[in-house]
């Protein structure tokens, strides 16, 4: 397995890797509670800890969704977490064009799950020398992902995760094959499962979910040896401007993090009994 840091947090090791934020970039005070609040809770648990927050929302469900701030605030944002919180940032690239300047604030750039075949978002991405992360898609099966890597490699990427975040099952709903968590790693690259983007039923005039699978299907994935756990999570869900229905409460975070510690102490015991 590929050993790699993003900023001071170590991927593919021993620890389990956390990659968690709001859905989007509301506000700079938002960013900051919940990248202090996480911050402290990975800290205490010993977890290295990425923020994550999409600078802007490419793909909405309505025409009246909220995109986002404009990217000069948001990137502001965004890089005011990485000054004042000092943790490595995560964000969303949609175009090619977008990569050198979402570079400039964030540590690792993600691919999102319906333009992960895009070749050249894809070399755009592995050309900044950042870190990527590659949401599957929902339409790949997990061993396709080989073409995703390949593409990177050849652009000069070095750093890459791959994501599993549900795979479209009928209209309207995700499944999570846990076999793909296992075939994925078996390219070589850290593993990371979304714990909240996998809950989603999209399509709609909003994505709508059901967060209380988040905790059954997260102990899942670890138990399968994921690298690491993205998620999600909110002050006030209900009042997010972006998956409300699947974000999970900011409160819940440290339970969250201790229900997956618990999991993957128990797999690493009987592995090693």
């Amino acid at each position: 397995m590929k050993r790699f840091s993003i900023g001071e947090a170590e991927v593919g090791g021993a620890r389990l890797l956390v990659i968690a934020g709001p859905c989007v970039v509301e506000g700079a005070e938002m960013c900051l509670r919940v990248a202090s609040h996480l911050r402290a809770a990975c800290a205490a648990r010993g977890l290295p800890y990425v923020f994550k927050a999409s600078y802007r929302k490419a793909n909405r469900s309505s025409v009246d969704s909220f995109e986002g701030l404009g990217r000069d605030d948001a990137f502001a944002a965004l890089d005011r977490v990485r000054r004042e919180i000092g943790v490595p940032v995560l964000t969303d690239v949609h175009e090619p064009a977008e990569a050198a300047a979402a570079a400039e604030v964030a540590d690792a750039l993600q691919i999102p799950a319906f333009l992960s075949r895009q070749t050249a978002l894809l070399r755009a991405a592995a050309a900044t020398g950042r870190a990527v992360n590659v949401k599957k898609g929902q339409f790949l099966a997990p061993e396709d992902m080989r073409q995703v890597v390949e593409k990177l490699q050849a652009a000069g990427g070095e750093r890459i995760l791959l994501t599993e975040r549900g795979t479209t099952f009928g209209y309207h709903d995700l499944v999570v094959d846990m076999r793909g968590l296992v075939t994925m790693r078996e390219l070589g690259w850290p593993v990371v499962y979304d714990a909240t983007h996998s809950l989603q039923r999209p399509g709609g005039n909003e994505s709508g979910g059901d967060r209380r699978f988040a905790f059954p299907l997260m102990r899942a994935a670890v138990a399968c040896g994921v690298d690491g756990l993205f998620f999600e999570t909110h002050p006030d869900p209900a009042s997010a401007k972006s998956d409300a229905a699947t974000q999970l409460p900011l409160e819940r975070a440290e339970a969250f993090l201790d229900e997956a510690l618990r999991v993957r102490e128990a797999v690493v015991e009987r592995a090693h009994a």
